[in-house]
């Protein structure tokens, strides 16, 4: 099957994969906002995490636009691609500070998820990435 006929849509996946896409880029959205705000609760936690203060709004911006991206859907393939970036960096940065093992498998958890939702509901990338 070429990448210029999709493959059928099913309904099934269709609303499977926008309910994880939502979800997850639900949260992801709510994460950047908060960075803006910078709340105490962030603020300490980015610092924990060996990043100054000063980082947060910038990640927080770079989180939001991202997370905006992936849930509109003539960029929502984009969006997953600078989602998965942004969720490796997090991830290194969990490994470089020793986190426990849930917490760096929690971020893997949310980048095979923005994955995940978009295969679901994107007949395109189904016939780019066919699974057999």
């Amino acid at each position: 099957m070429s990448v210029d006929s999709p493959a059928p849509r099913s309904r099934g996946l269709l609303w499977t994969g926008r309910v994880l896409s939502g979800l997850v880029g639900g949260f992801l959205l709510l994460d950047g906002v908060a960075k803006l705000f910078k709340p105490e609760p962030v603020v300490e936690g980015t610092v924990k995490l060996g990043y100054p203060e000063s980082v947060i709004v910038p990640l927080g911006i770079t989180l939001t636009v991202c997370s905006v991206l992936y849930l509109i859907p003539r960029t929502a393939i984009l969006g997953a691609i600078l989602l998965t970036g942004y969720l490796g960096g997090a991830i290194a940065t969990h490994v470089r500070v020793g986190d426990d093992v849930f917490t760096i498998v929690f971020g893997a958890a949310f980048g095979v998820i923005v994955w995940l939702g978009l295969y679901l509901r994107e007949p395109r990338l189904r016939a780019l990435v066919p699974l057999r």
